[in-house]
C-alpha cells in the first residue's frame, strides 16, 4: 500500500516553523504576563549560567591580590625590622667600639701615669739622714784615714738616728765592713753604689730593694771613728776607690745640702 506525504492541516511543521512559533508563543505570554510566572526562570538561568563563569574568577583575582598584598605587607615589614636590627646592630657596635677606645685610652693613661710614678719614683733621692748637715766635707786630709783623705762626708747623727736610702736601689753589701764598721752599701737603679758606714745597727739584707727614705739602719760608732755619725760615700761601683764627690752626687738628683 502506497503511503502519500501528508498535507494541509495535518503536515508537520518544519524546524524553522517551529522555532518561530516558539518565539511567538513566548512574546505572546510575555505581553499577557505569563512569561513572569512562568517562563521568567527558564530565561533567567542563561544569564545566571553566564554569571557563574565569572564570578569564580572575580574571586580568585581578589584573593591573590590580597595575598600579593599581604605578602607585599609582610615584605614590607620585614625588611623594616631587618633595618631597625641592622641599625640597633650598628649602634652597639659603635658604643662597643667607643667603649674599647675609652678602655684604651684609661688602660693607656694609668700606664702614662704608672711610668710617670716609676720615672719620679726612681729620680727622687732624700738626705741620708733627714735635717742633718755636713760635718766633714769630702777628700778632707788627714791621719784618720787610711788614704790619707776623706773618700765620702760624714753627716752629724747622733747615735740611733734612722739612716735612710737615699735612693731606688738593691742592698748589695750588709753587715760588717771593717774600718767602716757596720755598714750597707746599695747598688742604685742608674748603676752607682752608695756606702753607709758606722752604723749603730743594720735593718736590711743583701738582695732586698729599698726606696727612696726607706729605713736601712741606725747611726752610731762602729768601726774606725771617733765619735757617733755617718760616713756616707758614693761610687761609681762597689769597690773601694771608686769613689766620687757625694754632695755633688745627691745635689744633682735634687738634694738640698
Amino acid at each position: 500500500m502506497a503511503f502519500t506525504r501528508a498535507t494541509g492541516k495535518h503536515r508537520r511543521p518544519g524546524r524553522m516553523h517551529r522555532g518561530t512559533a516558539r518565539a511567538a508563543g513566548i512574546a505572546a505570554l510575555t505581553s499577557t504576563g505569563v512569561v513572569g510566572s512562568l517562563a521568567t526562570p527558564a530565561l533567567a538561568a542563561g544569564p545566571a549560567a553566564q554569571q557563574t563563569g565569572l564570578t569564580p574568577v572575580v574571586a580568585i583575582g581578589d584573593e591573590v591580590a590580597a595575598r600579593i598584598d599581604a605578602q607585599a605587607a609582610a615584605q614590607h615589614e620585614a625588611a623594616r625590622e631587618a633595618a631597625q636590627a641592622a641599625a640597633r646592630e650598628a649602634a652597639e657596635e659603635a658604643a662597643r667600639e667607643r667603649a674599647a677606645e675609652a678602655a684604651e685610652e684609661a688602660r693607656e693613661a694609668e700606664e702614662r701615669a704608672a711610668r710617670e710614678a716609676e720615672r719620679k719614683r726612681l729620680d727622687t733621692f732624700v738626705s741620708p739622714i733627714a735635717g742633718s748637715y755636713v760635718s766633714t766635707g769630702y777628700l778632707s786630709g788627714g791621719a784618720v784615714w787610711s788614704s790619707g783623705s776623706h773618700t765620702g762626708v760624714d753627716f752629724h747623727a747622733a747615735s740611733g738616728t734612722p739612716v735612710l736610702s737615699v735612693g731606688t736601689g738593691t742592698v748589695v753589701e750588709a753587715g760588717w765592713g771593717g774600718a767602716y764598721g757596720n755598714q750597707v752599701v746599695i747598688k742604685m737603679h742608674d748603676g752607682t753604689h752608695t756606702q753607709y758606714g758606722h752604723l749603730s745597727a743594720v735593718a736590711v739584707s743583701v738582695g732586698q730593694q729599698v726606696t727612696p727614705g726607706q729605713r736601712i739602719g741606725f747611726s752610731g760608732a762602729t768601726g774606725n771613728v771617733t765619735g757617733a755619725h755617718l760616713h756616707f760615700e758614693a761610687r761609681t761601683t762597689a769597690e773601694y776607690g771608686s769613689d766620687i764627690d757625694p754632695v755633688a752626687y745627691l745635689r744633682a738628683h735634687g738634694v738640698n745640702l
